[in-house]
């Protein structure tokens, strides 16, 4: 059966790394063949759960390792009776060690091998056993050209460990990659099988570990963790003597002119996520809508930085920054966070603020930037950001000295130590306005009750994906004020509130 997100391991690798495994079994006495075999197998039998009345298998095969396995599946397949090829990009004579031995077993059992061309004829279920995780730089040709005429063929595709032309390390793809509807990963989970353009790529992902000695296994490292049920920070229990003034008291500084919902989402969500107290800080013309669609926050309308000050005295927690503009009203309001010496989210204009320079970071404060404001911050473009998330989401923690949320498709939770967390949670439906104000002040209400910003960050990254994920299931779209309903339900569920 397929595996479910929490069934896979949380520990994610970069491609040395699990080149660095890989040597460490063997140097522990598994030979490589045995490795590269019982990677065939798990592909093969992957293979046939997905296609089972396939019947016909075509094998792309580079020259390293990854080539190894699909000629090993190969044969397999030309005993189980399927009708088999092997198309050979690059010439298989170069082919070394391991991955030559799995070639002379394939061609042992009569499967056909040729040198691919343009003009070779795909059947079946393509097997991508083209290039591996050591890729480094653009495809080059002639595989760029293969991978082309592949993504244009329609057949069903299976990657070996990774989509041939996606970066293992940031899941960018270099210049071209396979589009497959099924992976299958083997030793350890990659990095870049779960962010930037991974998502879009990878299709199913399943992961055999090769029957690896877990013990070996622990002694490596990994560069970061995937956030998943089991090992998510959690809320304690609620004593039943509990009162809402041991519960945090969270301020919502938000919405200017024009973008009243911000602040009520992030307002809402916070006492949806389990503050005990939330106020709002608006313009005073939204005042009757909050009033009416959020009765149990005290929203209020300031419109200076003293009045603000004074409002924000007996807050444990501020969320600044969704719908908060950047002109003189959401400048000067920005100005009092920015001085208030207690535990903070900044999201959205407080962001853009802050990367224009108008001001310094409070110690201690948590930033949720998506793409674009990363981008702003660092002084590069969205795409650079994308190229690689990962290096983005640290730069961010240790330039601003904060836990750091940078959000999209494979989230990423990073800290100024180095600890870096992902959520590869979540729905495409979630794409849409006013979800990271929903976020942002889920965090603040987590901040609120006592979590560390690095626990509240995770917690409220992963039960913000699992909310859309719930919703998408059951009405397809999602409008951002649909979560905050859903997100009460799982914090219960997952922290027993």
């Amino acid at each position: 059966m397929p595996q479910s997100p929490d069934n896979l391991p949380t520990a994610l690798y970069s491609a040395a790394q699990v080149r660095e495994l890989d040597a460490r079994l063997i140097a522990a006495g598994t030979p490589g063949f045995e490795l590269m075999s019982r990677a065939a197998h798990a592909i093969w039998r992957a293979l046939r759960r997905r296609w089972p009345a396939a019947g016909a298998l075509t094998v792309l095969a580079g020259r390293g390792n990854n080539a190894g396995d699909g000629y090993l599946v190969a044969a397999l397949a030309q005993r189980a009776g399927w009708q088999v090829q092997v198309l050979a990009v690059g010439e298989s004579a170069q082919l070394q060690g391991d991955a030559a031995l799995a070639r002379d077993e394939a061609l042992a059992c009569g499967v056909p091998v040729q040198p691919w061309s343009e003009c070779s004829v795909l059947q079946g279920v393509v097997l991508d056993a083209l290039l591996g995780t050591g890729l480094q730089g653009a495809v080059r040709e002639p595989y760029a050209q293969a991978i082309r005429l592949l993504n244009a063929s329609g057949l069903p595709v299976l990657a070996v460990d990774i989509p041939s032309g996606l970066c293992a390390d940031t899941g960018q793809v270099l210049g071209v990659a396979v589009r497959v509807q099924l992976t299958v990963t083997l030793i350890g989970l990659k990095l870049g099988l779960f962010t930037g353009a991974a998502p879009d790529w990878v299709g199913e992902l399943q992961f055999d570990d090769l029957r690896a000695d877990p013990d070996l296994l622990a002694l490596q490292a990994c560069v970061a963790q995937r956030l998943a049920g089991a090992t998510v920070p959690r809320l304690p229990t609620r004593p039943a003597t509990v009162h809402k003034g041991q519960l945090g008291h969270v301020l919502v500084v938000a919405g200017d002119r024009g973008f009243a919902g911000a602040g009520l989402l992030a307002a809402g969500s916070a006492l949806r996520g389990g503050a005990g107290l939330v106020s709002l800080a608006t313009r005073a013309e939204h005042l009757s809508a909050a009033q009416a669609r959020l009765p149990e926050v005290m929203a209020a309308g300031v419109a200076s930085a003293n009045q603000l000050r004074a409002l924000g005295q007996g807050a444990s927690v501020w969320v600044v920054g969704p719908g908060l503009g950047q002109q003189a009203w959401g400048r000067s309001l920005l100005s009092a966070a920015a001085l208030v010496q207690v535990p903070q989210v900044w999201d959205a204009d407080a962001l853009n603020l802050l990367a224009e320079g108008a001001v310094t970071l409070p110690a201690g404060t948590l930033i949720t930037p998506h793409p674009g404001e990363a981008a702003r911050l660092l002084g590069c473009t969205a795409a650079q950001v994308q190229t690689d998330r990962p290096a983005a989401a640290r730069a961010l923690a240790q330039r601003y000295q904060a836990v750091c949320v940078l959000k999209g498709a494979g989230t990423l939770v990073a800290e100024p130590g180095g600890a870096l967390l992902l959520c590869d949670r979540g729905h495409p439906a979630m794409a849409g306005a006013g979800l990271g104000d929903v976020l942002a002040g889920l965090i603040g209400a987590l901040l609120a009750q006592g979590l560390p910003a690095l626990d509240a960050a995770s917690q409220g990254v992963y039960l913000h994906a699992l909310a859309g994920e719930r919703l998408a299931a059951q009405q397809g779209s999602i409008a951002a004020g649909d979560l905050c309903g859903v997100i009460g339900q799982l914090l219960g569920e997952y922290t027993g509130v």
